[in-house]
């Protein structure tokens, strides 16, 4: 390990960092109805006002996970705060069991509702968070109920929104993998600022774990499948049933590490690594760089047009994931991977005249044009999460 190196990515990462906090907040923050916008362009300019959903979750749990990592800016808090507002005003359908929606119009008028529970794990991850760092009894009651929905709504409850499911499932139904990796990740986020409740997070962390180790992790393949059969057969006569998210696979590696370190598991934490292994080694493009959005697990043509695109967040999730093994393992193999990883995000991604990442680059590397640093779905979420805890586990490497 060379530490210098070390401490010279950490002054990139740490710049990275700020710049990027301080992008969403001079540009993305509505200061009249609250919440942020995330569809921004290059120089952080609002292209269209409606709002994520997702995004108002996201945004104001990581400003208020900052505020954990760092300390209480009260610009940063103000930031959680007005996103919090903003969904709990505008963003809960309280004729359909407090579910909330996917997308909004700018003062919170809805738009549109989808079956998916997403924007729920995010509302409750971000009202978790801040009573995490302030004690409001209020966000955690907030944060419990929405949990308790997710859960039931991916364990058999009945969609109060009255959407059935996306197949007629007299004819195909299944798993998908982002159920449970983001109630893994939910689950753990809660057991961090609720740890009264810690045994029944343990329980539904164990459940999540062997439902992604038991139908979808697919090592005689060489990959984690998106989409199984409900006893985690896999299908592989047809697209959905072939396909594999390098990104979606490296995210849950390091869910699962946290996991593992959690608990001790060590068998865990080396299928974890497996599971990262298998899908960096599939998902780096040999000619161009950078990892693959989706794959064929067969080497099939993928059926989604953006397949061979460079999205932002698969590298930042490659980026905690692979410094994660070198810190547990000290296997420098890991830290070349990491170092691979950000050589890439710096000549592509990284933006220093405007600030942020590109969010979507082509497979040669450059930029859809025109470029963008948000979306409906992405905002302030995955590179400022990726830069903190990067910057976290590189002090833990070098013991400080």
């Amino acid at each position: 390990m060379d530490k210098n190196k070390l401490v010279q990515i950490r002054e990139w990462i740490r710049s990275e960092l700020e710049c990027c906090a301080d992008f969403w907040l001079k540009n993305g923050m509505d200061k009249e109805h609250g919440g942020v916008y995330t569809c921004l362009d290059r120089e952080g300019k609002v292209f269209s006002t409606d709002k994520s959903v997702w995004m108002q979750g996201r945004c104001g749990w990581i400003y208020a996970w900052l505020c954990h990592a760092y300390g209480v800016k009260e610009e940063w808090l103000a930031a959680s705060k007005s996103c919090l507002d903003f969904l709990e005003d505008h963003c809960v359908n309280r004729d359909a069991g407090g579910r909330l929606y996917f997308t909004v119009t700018e003062d919170g008028q809805p738009i549109r509702q989808r079956r998916y529970c997403f924007s729920e794990a995010f509302y409750c991850i971000a009202n978790a968070e801040y009573y995490g760092i302030t004690g409001e009894k209020e966000h955690l009651e907030r944060a419990l109920r929405a949990y308790e929905m997710y859960w039931n709504l991916n364990h058999g409850m009945p969609d109060p929104t009255g959407m059935g499911p996306k197949t007629v499932p007299e004819t195909r139904s299944g798993r998908a993998l982002g159920i449970p990796m983001i109630l893994l990740n939910v689950t753990s986020v809660l057991k961090r600022v609720n740890p009264e409740n810690a045994e029944l997070y343990d329980s539904r962390a164990a459940e999540c774990v062997n439902d992604i180790l038991k139908y979808h992790f697919k090592p005689e393949l060489g990959c984690t499948l998106e989409n199984v059969a409900p006893d985690g057969t896999a299908r592989l006569n047809y697209t959905d049933g072939r396909m594999v998210n390098p990104g979606h696979d490296i995210e849950c590696s390091w869910f699962l590490m946290e996991r593992a370190n959690d608990t001790g598991d060590k068998e865990l934490h080396k299928k974890a690594v497996e599971i990262f292994d298998l899908a960096f080694n599939a998902g780096w493009d040999k000619e161009y760089g950078g990892i693959l959005y989706f794959l064929d697990c067969l080497g099939n043509p993928p059926e989604a047009y953006e397949h061979d695109m460079k999205l932002w967040w698969p590298h930042n999730e490659a980026l905690i994931a692979s410094l994660m093994i070198y810190r547990d393992t000290g296997d420098e193999k890991y830290l070349d991977i990491f170092c691979q990883v950000l050589d890439y995000c710096k000549t592509y991604f990284a933006d220093q005249p405007y600030g942020e990442w590109y969010g979507y680059l082509r497979r040669d590397g450059k930029p859809t044009q025109p470029a963008c640093k948000g979306s409906t779905f992405k905002g302030p979420f995955h590179v400022p999460r990726c830069l903190s805890l990067v910057d976290l586990m590189i002090g833990e490497i070098l013991g400080e």
